[in-house]
């Protein structure tokens, strides 16, 4: 069974914003660190947003200032806003659980919801 499900994907145009959103349906959220992973055609599954247990929060350079990353540990959900969107954002959009407190070595991956930015 799925145990995190991603939403809010979408296409939109230079400039847009959207709303991502992650629901760990199985086990609770509150210790982990939870994160949102970017995946583009030829290139490695690479780190766009995460927070720990703590919530501190840290971004990929490039999307510094535009996403902003929140956990809501009651609903058992994670978000990513994303403002302010570029072609360069376009990708599989995957959702993942750390191991513990941080993000490293997920646990538990989303399906991928994809996100297209059209100039």
């Amino acid at each position: 069974q799925v145990q995190l499900v991603e939403s809010g994907g979408g296409l939109v145009q230079s400039g847009g914003s959207l709303r991502l959103s992650c629901e760990s349906t199985v086990r609770p959220i509150g210790i982990n660190a939870m994160g949102w992973y970017r995946q583009t055609p030829g290139k490695q599954r690479e780190l766009v947003a995460g927070v720990t247990s703590g919530g501190n929060t840290n971004y990929a350079d490039s999307v510094k200032g535009r996403f902003t990353i929140a956990r809501d540990n009651t609903k058992n959900m994670v978000y990513l806003q994303m403002n302010s969107l570029k072609p360069e954002d376009t990708g599989v959009y995957f959702c993942a659980m750390g191991r513990g407190e941080y993000i490293k070595d997920p646990i538990l991956w989303g399906q991928g919801t994809q996100v297209t930015v059209s100039s």
